[in-house]
């Protein structure tokens, strides 16, 4: 097809649909000319991919497309709804669709760390390689709690937060290559379970619990939950089921995004916690308590709110409006 050409016949059309898309007012039949030259332009963009997909051109037609629809359909606005929405409707629904990923993943991580730190406990030679007495007896009597207290909590929870994101990020942006996600959870916990197992055999077993509990479930959860997440998005292109392997790895990096920016808001939570909670004076039964309300406050919102969004029939996929537009073209 010759571009030049195409561009010629039908640059007419486009400016028109432009004009219209940037009137504060339309009346009756121009409402209807909008929709009628967005259906064409929209065929005519496909044209344009399928035939010649000059960058430029593809993407002029796209923003006007995108002009149009949004005069179409009504100006959208980022307003609290929409923060409302996405909390109460799209990331739950993510959640609760892929529930099976991230607490087949959580199950197993606990089961994981629960052996190593059975198997080191048995093994004291092993903690005698990693690290010298002195060490051990500096990370036992200072280093472990003095890790909550050196900073200011506020900025202890910035880092806490930037950290904890940084590796759920990194679990769901390198989920599509599958064994990545698995060393990043596998060193995590590994870390765990040395320095858990390195506490207990000293006798400081209920000092590491009353630490690592008040902010570790909902921590560990929102990793566990990345790390599930990545895992379906690299299983989304080895078995794609009824789409094609492109659709079926669009469809999951679009649910991944969602969750990406919903764990986003849970681990300032566990951020806050971390910071505020498991240094603080309370005893050990409050702070624990304080843990475990807010895992189980996430559970709830998961199997409660999230179960009746996803019947409701989100998944935690964009709208359709805000997808590509598809349009059948004549052969």
């Amino acid at each position: 097809m010759d571009l030049d050409a195409y561009v010629a016949a039908h640059v007419a059309e486009w400016r028109r649909l432009e004009e219209l898309s940037r009137r504060r007012r339309l009346s009756g039949p121009e409402s209807d000319e909008l929709v009628e030259r967005y259906q064409q332009v929209a065929t005519q963009l496909s044209v344009v991919r399928t035939s010649a997909p000059d960058a430029s051109v593809v993407a002029y037609l796209s923003t006007l497309l995108a002009r149009a629809r949004n005069r179409a359909s009504g100006t959208r606005t980022s307003t609290w709804r929409g923060v409302r929405g996405f909390f109460v409707d799209r990331f739950p629904a993510a959640l609760f669709r892929l529930r099976r990923w991230w607490l087949g993943t959580l199950a197993a991580n606990v089961v994981v760390t629960g052996v190593m730190m059975v198997w080191l406990l048995g093994h004291p030679d092993v903690e005698q390689s990693l690290l010298s007495p002195e060490q051990v007896d500096q990370l036992v009597s200072h280093d472990f709690e003095d890790y909550y207290s050196d900073y200011a909590a506020s900025h202890f929870a910035a880092q806490v937060w930037v950290n904890n994101a940084w590796v759920a990020a990194l679990c769901i942006a390198l989920g599509v290559l599958g064994l990545p996600v698995i060393y990043l959870l596998f060193q995590n916990i590994a870390n765990l379970a040395i320095v858990g197992s390195i506490m207990i055999r000293h006798d400081h077993g209920s000092h590491f619990w009353g630490l690592i509990l008040p902010h570790g479930l909902l921590e560990l959860t929102a990793v566990f939950v990345a790390g599930g997440t990545g895992l379906k998005l690299f299983w989304s292109w080895v078995e794609p089921g009824a789409l094609t392997r492109t659709q079926s790895l669009a469809r999951e990096g679009r649910t991944a995004g969602t969750i990406s920016l919903g764990l986003v808001a849970v681990l300032f939570v566990s951020g806050v916690i971390e910071a505020f909670v498991t240094p603080s004076g309370l005893p050990t039964w409050a702070r624990v308590g304080i843990g475990l309300l807010a895992e189980a406050v996430f559970f709830a919102y998961v199997f409660v709110l999230g179960r009746q969004a996803f019947h409701r029939g989100q998944t935690g996929d964009l709208d359709a409006a805000l997808l590509e537009d598809r349009v059948a073209t004549q052969p």
